[in-house]
């Protein structure tokens, strides 16, 4: 079997992950929205999914970091991507389950630094960006924007609060359709962007490119379709967890957040900084809860959160080891590939058969 066998494998699993990424991530772009019946489920999936297949048109900033500054792209192998993939898809499926909104984007990146730390060695981690644009942000993003969202809250009850209730609702629920189109086009610029990264990695392993070119428009649109496809499938456990389970949310606080988050990630993006919007809009819904009442936050959920928070990375990691070392088993070729694949497929469809929920109900708006 020729390498090319190995490459469409990597990026057939690539596409999964970008698959369960949107599925996983749904949540950060609807579920305020959708607690608070200012949209139906089913439009508000499709209004993400669309405008997520928008934004990762918008800037490739984040793919670079993706591509170049997390590890040496000319230290990879198509296993080694490969492996990284596998730990991202698995830590996606178990948080899934339990329903945590834990972090696709971190997930990939400790997949991927956990299979090249077995696969070439530490050299081959850039551990100065990795610090930089990867473990920084992932601590002062979800502060900010807890802070952001809290104060945004502040100041909206200030403003409206002499005016009645209904009327305040009905702003605040057509106020939430642009925050969560604006949340989701910024999704779509941040998260859509890991793919293509890992997808050109591979690519240049395979010596189809070279590290200084650009990511190919045939590579862009497949991610971009991907993840929109897994956010217009939405995965309603982590949806339950973020819209009602932190806080009992009203439509300000959930225009709070969600404006709050977009704009965090927005400003990320522009930067080139891999976020995690899951984060992002978990402290953001934290934020908007707290300002109103320290109590009105379950803190015990919250608590949760940040223990999977905690272990992605290390976690994700391991399985990108482990499954290289598996992989390797079976040489240098696509058999291993083909069998952890089967295998992962296997997995993959005893967790829908499992877990599956169908779609609530559309609310009354």
């Amino acid at each position: 079997m020729h390498s090319d066998a190995v490459l469409w494998i990597v990026v057939a699993t690539a596409i999964v992950f970008d698959f369960t990424n949107g599925f996983h991530d749904t949540a950060n772009a609807i579920a305020t929205s959708v607690s608070t019946r200012a949209l139906s489920p089913r439009f508000a999936v499709a209004m993400a999914a669309g405008l997520n297949f928008v934004g990762a048109f918008l800037s490739l900033a984040v793919a670079a970091t993706i591509a170049k500054g997390i590890v040496d792209a000319a230290s990879i192998t198509l296993l080694t991507v490969f492996a990284g993939l596998v730990g991202a898809i698995a830590w996606n499926l178990v948080t899934w389950y339990f329903g945590l909104p834990s972090s696709s984007s971190h997930a990939l990146i400790g997949g991927m630094v956990g299979a090249t730390l077995v696969s070439e060695g530490s050299s081959a981690v850039l551990w100065t960006g990795l610090v930089d644009k990867v473990a920084i942000p992932a601590l002062v993003a979800p502060v900010l924007a807890m802070l952001a969202a809290g104060l945004a809250i502040l100041v909206s009850y200030r403003i409206v609060g002499r005016q009645s209730p209904g009327v305040v609702t009905r702003g605040f629920r057509l106020g939430q359709l642009a925050s969560s189109a604006l949340f989701s086009l910024s999704h779509g610029t941040n998260d859509a962007q890991k793919t293509m990264g890992i997808i050109f990695l591979a690519l240049v392993a395979n010596g189809n490119m070279s590290a200084s070119e650009d990511i190919p428009t045939w590579v862009i649109v497949s991610s971009a379709s991907a993840i929109a496809l897994g956010t217009y499938f939405g995965g309603w456990r982590i949806i339950r967890t973020m819209g009602s389970k932190i806080i009992k949310m009203d439509p300000a606080q959930g225009f709070a957040a969600q404006s709050a988050g977009a704009a965090v990630i927005l400003s990320a993006s522009h930067v080139g900084f891999p976020l995690s919007t899951t984060h992002v809009m978990s402290g953001a819904i934290m934020g908007a809860g707290a300002a109103k009442r320290l109590s009105a936050v379950r803190w015990g959920v919250a608590g949760n959160i940040v223990v999977a928070w905690i272990l992605t990375l290390p976690c994700s990691a391991a399985v990108g080891a482990i499954t290289y070392g598996l992989v390797r088993i079976f040489g240098g070729g696509s058999t291993g590939p083909v069998v952890v694949a089967i295998l992962l497929v296997i997995a993959l469809a005893a967790f829908v058969i499992r877990r599956a929920t169908p779609v609530p109900a559309e609310s009354p708006s």
